[in-house]
């Protein structure tokens, strides 16, 4: 009886299912085009430079400050980094050092950092009402829920200090007294190493090739940290009639399910109202040099604040990389967008390491002076980086091609699948 019952199934026409699937598969590669990111005419985003330079120690500076949050328990991390940065930077360009906590700065952290700074620094305590839980969210159901996302093993979740901080970042920073009167920062972290010499001044080349965000190291985002976030970052968009630009579809992977089914995906995490993903790369914003003035703009203030009424910053763990990176997107044009490949840059245990520029170490140079590096390679655009050049970088490379599509004519070949 069964068999009786399947059996004209079986026997539909091939033409038939043909017909049927034929619109659909037609609906979902006119989608993925619609997502697809061309390849420019030629490159977008050069390194600055790819060799050693003179440092220019007379020249006019940006209106710039280097920045970071540190407590007082990482003292040792925290000279550990402005050490590196000092021998590497700016021992050459004497840019003014910020540090933040939020509480009082243990005098000898002061002494110390002072000295190796050589009194370039300055210690803020960042006020209370902005290191805290923002007014209509309910305070206890936060801290419980922070718990929870701990007991889930988010990372950093189950800290309410990591919360608060990603909040900062992600929309208080640039309104602080003490940053108000700049236009360029340098987002600093504990415990960090620059491998390389960094023998120009980032600010005056970003403000003369009119870039805006500078970065070094693009991956993954955790995703189970922040399932809402690309959501409601879309239905702002949408709200605002922000068009779509390059690089916020290079953010995005699109759906393979066709119309009308993929609306039924927008349930599921990192999803936007048509059902499209996000891929959850962005840029690590431990590192990042960018323009204040962005976001100063109305627009990204506005932006802010919409996440802010949300409750993610809390009830999930929205992280100001993630917040950066897709605003990024969203608002700056992709060719004001820039990575410093050309930085060694290692924090934990991630880091980019180029290669030195053959023939371009000025070893004479009496500025620089002496020491060691490591070989030169054919193709290299580091200057006196002593890190291993053979190796670039130790995480996969996916989200920094996918990212960095709408400026460069290179297309590894699994790009095209992104």
């Amino acid at each position: 009886m069964l068999r009786r019952i399947i059996r004209p199934a079986r026997r539909l026409p091939v033409w038939l299912l043909l017909s049927v699937a034929a619109p659909f598969v037609f609906e979902v590669i006119l989608h993925l085009w619609r997502y697809n990111v061309p390849r420019p005419a030629s490159e977008l985003d050069t390194p600055f430079f790819t060799s050693c330079q003179e440092p220019d120690v007379s020249a006019k500076r940006e209106n710039a400050i280097l920045v970071m949050l540190a407590r007082n328990h990482e003292l040792e991390k925290a000279n550990k980094t402005i050490t590196s940065i000092e021998r590497q930077f700016n021992k050459w360009f004497n840019y003014p050092i910020l540090f933040l906590n939020d509480n009082q700065w243990d005098p000898r952290f002061i002494e110390v950092l002072n000295k190796t700074s050589r009194g370039l620094a300055t210690f803020e305590v960042i006020p209370q009402q902005t290191w805290t839980f923002p007014e209509g969210v309910d305070v206890n159901a936060a801290k419980q829920n922070i718990k929870e996302q701990g007991e889930r093993g988010i990372p950093h979740a189950g800290e309410e200090g990591y919360h608060h901080m990603c909040r900062f970042y992600s929309g208080a920073f640039y309104k602080l007294d003490a940053l108000k009167k700049y236009k360029w920062y340098w987002r600093l972290e504990p415990d960090v190493d620059f491998n390389c010499a960094i023998t120009y001044d980032p600010f005056v080349q970003m403000a003369r090739h009119k870039k805006v965000y500078g970065y070094t190291i693009a991956l993954w985002e955790v995703g189970k940290s922040c399932p809402g976030l690309f959501r409601s970052i879309a239905d702002w968009k949408e709200m605002m009639g922000i068009p779509t630009n390059n690089l916020w579809k290079a953010m995005v992977s699109a759906s393979w399910v066709p119309f009308p089914f993929r609306r039924f995906m927008s349930w599921l995490p990192h999803r936007d109202a048509y059902g499209d993903e996000w891929s959850l790369c962005h840029y690590w914003s431990n590192f990042e040099i960018a323009d204040m003035d962005f976001f100063r703009t109305r627009a990204y203030q506005d932006l802010f604040d919409y996440l802010d009424k949300k409750g993610g910053f809390y009830f999930e763990r929205w992280g100001d990389a993630a917040v950066h990176s897709l605003a990024v997107a969203l608002l700056v044009d992709p060719r004001k967008v820039h990575h410093f490949e050309d930085f060694g840059y290692r924090h934990d245990h991630l880091f980019q390491c180029p290669a030195n520029a053959p023939g371009g170490q000025l070893p004479e140079s009496t500025l620089l002076g002496s020491g060691t590096w490591s070989p030169e390679m054919d193709n290299g655009i580091g200057c006196r980086c002593e890190c291993d050049g053979r190796t670039t970088q130790n995480y996969g490379g996916y989200c920094l091609n996918k990212l960095k599509q709408p400026t460069t004519i290179k297309r590894p070949w699994f790009t095209w699948f992104l």
